[in-house]
């Protein structure tokens, strides 16, 4: 995908500053250690006084600064007129929706593509240094070694919207697939849970994971099977119906303790470079790799970074299953799994390779200029403006519903629906495209249409995306907000509309340059069709 580079001039110009004032610091001190110059009668100096030169670098950086912020406020096609058949002049003089989401875009969402690249790159050596050494130690755990132990593949997979180009304001945060390689005797048979009609809404997006032998041409009996593979079966699987299961909680237990023991291996070699440490994420959560600037490191990206390492089995075409499952929403509890389900057992599925593909086959066919990226962009944004003001756990439920799994899934949506992307998405029209994405999410909320996954949806995007497993192309349609009761669907839709209808003033007041808090944005940016009060 294309990455524009532009100048971000809140750190270009002190750093001209700094470096102007620096220069002149040393060229003083060069003057005064030259011990042969006589001392200039009546104290005077022959040189610039250091003062009056910091002065002067201080008035140009504030000239500039303003001239760019008179450039900002007359930016070509920011003073469109949105539904006004009569436009004054006094519109130059009031920034509407469109200029106060650009200037907001560009202060506090915007991420600069040098820090991420840094960023992704150093995330990059470091895991991948820990699972080389990983692959190198074998196994430990409940089978120590030999043909039946589990393993790391050897490779990893970075995923998440750091690596799709819509991750917003700081690259402290990542997301990346951990392979696990099974023993050659084991073979797995996925089955998805999608049409079991006694499950809730919750658990239709698992998997579950026999265990079975694999083809073998030498013949081997079933019993002789089983017992070969009775240490695997015990340290790694749990009971379900009769049958063996591969269990996420028990491979997920091996995956953190084998990590930690990596991890000792490598820290040693990593001291020169970063600190790092890892804190297991329990049952429920994967292990977070903490990777620290050491105090050494004068480099120019000095970030503290989380990074999820997320073990993962491979099904083909670029799917994995991942421990843990996605977490049930609110209204879905691990006590009601029919059928003897066990939770041990439920795996999630993982298509980021064919997002990913999708992503790049909307980019080929994208006009010059599109703006749905940043549309999302500025919807996770419009997400975290609307948790302002929300106790911890009425945040947490509005985070949940709408995810950034869940908007990146209703842009993709859009786009299909639309045969890819249109003129109409031009950046001309970035007010206008957000507005279709709000009013879009407001009907998935209040069940006028369905959220279906994009992989695993009705219609899918197979074409685009290249061949799927045939667990996938025979699983049910999951939509993403079915998990969620009528009441948080409504409470989440009466919130996003509230939002948006409250976006310029929360711009003003939380975005940008202040100068943007003093101009009322005019009241033509409202968006049409939804009612002024309070729903």
């Amino acid at each position: 995908m294309s990455v524009r580079y532009t100048l971000n001039l809140r750190v270009f110009w002190p750093l001209v500053t700094g470096l102007c004032t620096a220069l002149v610091c040393l060229y003083h001190a060069l003057r005064s250690s030259e011990g042969a110059r006589a001392e200039p009668p009546d104290g005077a100096d022959s040189g610039f006084p250091l003062l009056k030169v910091a002065i002067l670098l201080l008035l140009c950086y504030i000239l500039l600064r303003c001239r760019h912020t008179i450039r900002q406020r007359l930016l070509p096609g920011s003073s469109r007129p949105c539904g006004h058949a009569n436009f004054s002049a006094r519109s130059l003089q009031e920034p509407g929706l469109s200029i106060l989401l650009e200037s907001y875009y560009e202060h506090e969402v915007r991420l600069s593509p040098h820090v991420l690249g840094h960023s992704k790159a150093h995330v990059s050596r470091i895991v991948g240094e820990l699972v080389q050494a990983g692959r190198a130690r074998g196994s430990p755990g409940p089978i120590t070694g030999g043909a039946l132990a589990l393993a790391f593949r050897g490779d990893f997979i970075q995923v998440g919207s750091a690596y799709e180009q819509h991750k917003i304001r700081r690259p402290d945060s990542f997301d990346v697939l951990v392979p696990l390689r099974l023993p050659p005797q084991v073979a797995l048979e996925p089955r998805s849970l999608g049409t079991e009609p006694a499950l809730t809404p919750a658990f239709r997006s698992c998997f579950v994971c026999t265990l079975k032998a694999p083809p073998s041409p030498s013949g081997t009996s079933t019993g002789q099977w089983h017992r070969d593979c009775k240490p695997f079966a015990e340290g790694f699987c749990v009971d379900v119906q009769g049958r063996r299961h591969l269990s996420a909680t028990l491979v997920l237990r091996w995956f953190q303790a084998h990590l930690q023991r990596s991890l000792a291996t490598v820290r040693y070699s990593l001291e020169g470079r970063c600190r790092v440490s890892l804190t297991p994420g329990g049952l429920e959560q994967p292990p977070t790799l903490h990777i620290l600037p050491c105090r050494t490191d004068y480099g120019c990206c000095r970030l503290s970074m989380a990074v999820r390492l997320i073990p993962a089995v491979h099904l083909g075409e670029g799917v994995f299953l991942v421990a843990p499952p996605p977490p049930p929403s609110p209204s879905g509890a691990l006590s009601e799994l029919p059928g003897g389900l066990r939770a041990e057992a439920l795996w999630g599925v993982n298509t980021a390779r064919q997002e990913q593909k999708l992503l790049g086959w909307l980019q080929e066919r994208a006009p010059p200029g599109a703006c749905y990226l940043k549309c999302l962009q500025l919807l996770k944004a419009l997400r975290d403006l609307g948790a302002r003001g929300l106790d911890p756990m009425a945040a947490t439920h509005w985070g949940r519903i709408l995810s950034s799994y869940m908007l990146k899934t209703a842009v993709l949506e859009v786009l299909l629906n639309e045969g890819g992307p249109t003129p109409s998405w031009d950046e001309a029209y970035l007010s206008e495209c957000l507005e279709k994405l709000v009013k879009f999410l407001r009907d998935c909320l209040l069940r006028r249409r369905d959220l279906f996954h994009c992989v695993l949806g009705p219609a899918g995007a197979a074409a685009e995306v290249g061949p799927l497993p045939k667990v996938l192309r025979e699983a049910p349609p999951v939509d993403l907000l079915a998990p969620f009761d009528q009441h948080a669907r409504e409470l989440a839709a009466a919130r996003l509309l509230s939002t948006w209808r409250r976006l310029p003033q929360l711009l003003q007041v939380y975005g940008g340059p202040r100068y943007l808090a003093r101009c009322p944005a005019p009241r033509s940016q409202r968006i049409q069709g939804f009612p002024e009060d309070e729903p």
